[in-house]
């Protein structure tokens, strides 16, 4: 009996760690995944100010995106559930490369609006390893460290 009560205080210790250590559920997370900035409003009239291409060039389907990411497949609306960032779905009877692909490790070029921050997109999730900086009002036709191979974004002030 005593094991078993020192195997639930520390599966319950582990547990209490791994949701400490886990991202929360935001705001950011919700608009990024259900605004329709996201993609209903093309590129250049959205709100949203980072847009990430399937396709080289800014070709391809696309996502409008307005907040960081931390990882492209786990946005936390707040259900209890991670999310994956999906390119928009364009094109009813023939639907655009990438149309409903997961934008992790499948983005090939992206555009930054912005007027102020710089935009980052990175290899790993977390903001972490490799990365493809655009200064504001800039745009990339291939990423040159990340291309089809990336797993989040973030605003920065430089």
């Amino acid at each position: 009996m005593r094991k078993a009560v020192g195997t639930l205080a520390g599966a319950t210790a582990a547990l209490a760690l791994s949701v400490a250590l886990a991202p929360a559920a935001t705001a950011d997370d919700v608009d990024n995944l259900q605004s329709m900035q996201a993609c209903s409003v093309s590129p250049s009239r959205s709100t949203f100010k980072f847009h990430i291409y399937y396709n080289s060039g800014e070709n391809g389907s696309w996502r409008n995106v307005g907040y960081s990411v931390y990882d492209f497949d786990a946005l936390r609306p707040g259900d209890g559930h991670a999310h994956p960032l999906v390119f928009c779905l364009l094109g009813a009877s023939a639907p655009w490369p990438g149309s409903g692909q997961h934008i992790k490790n499948n983005a090939a070029s992206a555009e930054n609006d912005h007027y102020k921050y710089w935009a980052r997109v990175y290899y790993h999730s977390g903001y972490k390893g490799a990365q493809d900086v655009m200064a504001p009002y800039q745009h990339i036709d291939r990423f040159p460290h990340v291309y089809n191979n990336n797993a989040s974004f973030q605003w920065t002030s430089s």
